[in-house]
């Protein structure tokens, strides 16, 4: 008996997967848990198998299509069974072609009928945003989440004034090879922005224009981490800690220090603000896809060795793209370190709702003075960006400074 295959939801947010690649082809007989196809959310992506043996009979999209989540996609089943049913189901669930005289509808029935997800529908009423103003960015135009926040982002979740002209989300599309013009001579390469690209495009800008960022830098004395490193090499082998880095550590010591800043470990959520009793720490890890953000959970709770086995895990999963949603999701606080590429020191972007996000440098040697002579010190630039709608500086200054002291003396920390 033929059977359709659904487009899974991969986490509550996700309200769309973009195909990636059709791994077996109609007509093509499949064993039960053969990956039928690869696809895409806006935070990673996964395998669809097949939920037994048979023959693939049809699919409904193609490579690059972005399917809303619970949408039939393909039908398994005998070779030759007639499967009808499943193609007039997918016809009627398709937008009717306007015939000519549904053309000059009112602006009135317009609105009505425009194309949107439930969700994203719910959203504008709360926000009182005026969808027709909105282009959508889901399947056949479809208006969802993203679309809406993105749209008050820009500020035109109010409407436009008159005169005012509508500012779409630019997304490119793919096309051949372009050739050069007068200016820009040879070729060019065109990409289409699109699954965790267009995330992180869009949820920079969103983070930058709704809150009120700021960033703290401080220096802390890397002596103790690196001493405690050099002890760690030379572990014995049954220990198993020899592979612990400084990232290791400095995830160590936040998650014990953000237990006692909970303003840190916070989410603001406009009329509100949830502080959390554990730490659940985001690591950013760049990969081939794009950065990600995987989430050490209950990281307070975990040891030295645990919190580096676990980091090392999320950060393998992402590299090999099997990193699920509920791994990127729930993150408390984050850290990002580009220390590892020579960088001193950046302003990192927080990642909303959360508060807070800690950049982490190289360790350079700085000049420390020290009564009547200046000494060169292996130090660490640690640099904090908070949202100033939820924590203030004297706060966010006294915390770079309880961090830099539990780096320096991680010793005390780890016996706690």
């Amino acid at each position: 008996m033929a059977k359709e295959i659904i487009m899974p939801r991969q986490g509550q947010s996700v309200e769309t997967c973009l195909i990636l690649e059709w791994k077996k082809q109609e007509g093509d007989e499949v064993k039960a848990g053969d990956v039928i196809c690869v696809v895409e959310t806006d935070k990673a992506s996964f395998d669809i198998e097949a939920p037994e043996d048979g023959v693939l009979l049809k699919t409904f999209f193609k490579e690059g299509d972005d399917v809303p989540v619970l949408t039939g996609i393909a039908v398994i089943g005998n070779r030759g069974e007639d499967i009808s049913s499943f193609l007039e189901v997918k016809a009627l669930s398709e937008p009717d072609l306007l015939r000519p005289e549904e053309i000059a509808l009112s602006t009135a029935r317009a609105k009505r009928n425009i194309r949107i997800s439930p969700r994203a529908r719910k959203l504008a009423a709360e926000k009182s945003a005026d969808c027709s103003d909105i282009t959508g960015t889901g399947p056949g135009g479809r208006i969802i989440v993203r679309d809406i926040e993105n749209a008050l982002g820009l500020g035109l979740g109010q409407g436009l004034g008159q005169g005012e002209k509508k500012r779409p989300f630019a997304v490119s599309s793919v096309t051949a090879p372009l050739s050069g013009t007068a200016d820009f001579p040879g070729h060019v390469e065109e990409i289409e922005v699109k699954g965790v690209r267009k995330l992180i495009s869009e949820r920079m800008l969103s983070s930058l224009q709704t809150t009120a960022q700021y960033t703290l830098n401080i220096s802390a004395r890397a002596g103790g981490l690196l001493r405690y490193r050099a002890e760690l090499k030379q572990s014995p082998e049954e220990l198993d800690l020899k592979t612990i880095t400084i990232t290791d550590m400095i995830l160590f010591a936040v998650s014990r220090l953000l237990t006692r800043y909970k303003a840190i470990n916070a989410h603001y959520l406009g009329e509100k603000i949830l502080q959390f009793q554990h730490v659940h720490l985001g690591l950013a890890v760049d990969t081939p896809r794009g950065l990600m953000v995987p989430v050490l959970r209950f990281a307070d709770r975990l040891s030295l060795k645990e919190i580096s086995e676990e980091a090392k895990r999320l950060s393998a999963s992402c590299f090999k793209g099997r990193i699920t949603a509920e791994e990127l999701n729930g993150a408390t606080f984050t850290l990002t370190n580009l220390g590892s590429l020579g960088v001193e020191s950046f302003t990192p972007i927080l990642n909303p709702p959360q508060v807070g996000i800690l950049g982490v440098g190289s360790i350079q040697l700085k000049p420390v003075q020290k009564e009547e002579r200046v000494e060169f010190v292996r130090s660490i630039l640690l640099s904090l960006t908070l949202n100033h709608q939820v924590v203030d500086g004297a706060l966010a200054a006294r915390f770079l400074r309880d961090l830099a002291q539990a780096l320096e003396q991680l010793n005390l920390y780890l016996a706690v």
